[in-house]
């Protein structure tokens, strides 16, 4: 091991990452993973939680990944010290809430810190040019490597012929001639590169792999900011934000209204943390209602629990009100009062 160099590569649980720490080790290299745990990530979470999605494996991808390689994976929390990229990223949003480039620059910073301590050598990623819009560009790769103070430690394997060689290179501890040139949003590559590898099981590519990048997540993050007057957030908010329908009837409070079984489930757990209604006349959602609800917003509330039950068509509905005190009562409503207006309440 003395004699081997080391190189720490970002896994994320998808192919990219999959194939540049593959073909890193093809080269005699000793790799070890690194997932970085922000609170947004998408896999591994809402499709373990939801029935529409049972027939997806309910695994951790990045861990998964890490077993195929044969690598050990590192996995580090930065929650708290990720806020400042959402709240404030240097380099701007993408469409939507995704602090793309500066997200980038902070992991590999994060990764370079870690390679310091444990003596690694240098960095590798999946990213190739030309595939995403924000931090996957040739103008935006020396940005990350500078700005994380990566600099020439940084490889990146799959578009390596694209870029000026790196340190590794230069010192002959890998041939740039087994890197590749990859480029631009087309899959073909990495498929053909997965078959040459014998990798026939992967995470199939599902729009990135973070929920800052979906529209209506953002919308939904970008609501709770507004409503509460500060750009702030703990980790419940944002695990919150990706389970249910968000309705908000009034600026002072929200509806999150569990869409299937696996969802009521989840939402069990924050039960304790808010005023909640379920039907029990009929079959129907968990909901938690988030601010600080009137007498006559929490009648409104549970005509809207019912309209999204088993009961929706019959006239009259019980639902149980729990309040944050313990205090629960009945409530008999009729769910087709809330039809009419039901529709512009979506966060």
């Amino acid at each position: 091991m003395n004699n081997i160099r080391k190189a720490v590569a970002l896994i994320s649980g998808g192919l990219d990452s999959m194939l540049a720490a593959k073909t890193i080790m093809a080269q005699g290299i000793h790799v070890e993973g690194i997932n970085f745990y922000t609170g947004f990530c998408v896999e591994g979470h809402t499709h373990a939680i939801r029935n529409k999605d049972q027939a997806k494996p309910k695994r951790n991808n990045a861990l998964w990944v890490a077993e195929q390689l044969g690598i050990k994976l590192h996995i580090i929390d930065i929650v708290e010290e990720y806020k400042q990229i959402v709240l404030k990223p240097k380099h701007g949003y993408g469409a939507h809430l995704n602090p793309c480039l500066d997200c980038k620059i902070f992991m590999v910073k994060k990764a370079r810190e870690w390679m310091e301590e444990n003596n690694f050598d240098f960095i590798i990623t999946g990213e190739v040019i030309g595939q995403r819009p924000k931090s996957q560009r040739k103008v935006t790769m020396p940005i990350v490597a500078e700005q994380s103070g990566a600099n020439e430690r940084l490889l990146r394997p799959l578009c390596a012929k694209n870029l000026a060689p790196t340190l590794p290179e230069w010192e002959g501890w890998v041939q740039r001639e087994l890197l590749h040139n990859f480029s631009g949003r087309s899959r073909t590559p990495q498929f053909a590169l997965a078959k040459q590898f014998a990798i026939e099981d992967f995470a199939q590519p599902a729009g990135g792999c973070c929920f800052l990048t979906n529209e209506h997540y953002s919308a939904k993050l970008a609501d709770l900011w507004k409503t509460r007057g500060k750009r702030e957030y703990e980790l419940d908010d944002i695990m919150l934000l990706k389970i249910g329908r968000h309705l908000r009837p009034a600026p002072h409070f929200k509806l999150i209204i569990g869409r299937d079984e696996g969802e009521n489930n989840f939402l069990e757990g924050y039960r304790s943390q808010f005023v909640n209604l379920r039907p029990i006349s009929h079959v129907g959602s968990l909901a938690l209602i988030d601010g600080e609800p009137t007498a006559e917003d929490i009648y409104l509330a549970a005509q809207i629990v019912a309209r999204y039950g088993a009961g929706r068509t019959e006239n009259k509905v019980t639902i149980e009100v729990n309040s944050q005190g313990g205090a629960t009562w009945p409530l008999e409503v009729t769910p087709m009062a809330a039809n009419a207006i039901l529709q512009q309440w979506y966060v």
